[in-house]
């Protein structure tokens, strides 16, 4: 996904939860660091994730191990012009296998472009769409 945003902007709008929270999650025990670990929170869906930081290049590259079983994931920004970033989502190390394994790359592969589509329109139009709140909300009773 092209982000046309300069890639010191898209890698702190990833690492820094104080901004990640506009579009992603809703919570988070700390900021990205190489080594720490850190918990996300979705509150409305009462889910958190233990993240467990591997390497940072800054502005280029994140790695994470999260879930249980956990499973890596690596966001990889590359900078196209002075204002436009190119992220790469890759999640793997799953764990299942069949008709589950399909399940959970489909599972992955639509939250990840949930938080791709989330930051392109906060960090370039400092629009809150609420993809991530939205995506399962329930009818009010």
């Amino acid at each position: 996904m092209l982000i046309r945003k300069p890639a010191k902007v898209v890698f702190e709008a990833l690492i820094n939860p104080e901004i990640t929270v506009n579009f992603w999650f809703t919570k988070s025990s700390g900021r990205l660091e190489t080594g720490k670990t850190v918990i996300w929170a979705w509150e409305m869906y009462n889910v958190t994730a233990e993240v467990s930081v591997g390497e940072i290049i800054e502005n280029r590259r994140i790695a994470i191990a999260w879930g249980e079983p956990s499973t890596s994931v690596v966001f990889e920004l590359e900078a196209y012009a002075p204002d436009q970033t190119y992220v790469v989502i890759r999640h793997f190390g799953f764990h299942e296998t069949g008709d589950a394994l399909i399940a959970a790359l489909k599972d992955s592969t639509g939250g990840f472009t949930t938080l791709l589509d989330g930051m392109k329109a906060y960090l370039e139009h400092g629009i809150q769409l609420h993809l991530t709140g939205d995506k399962f909300a329930q009818r009010p009773e």
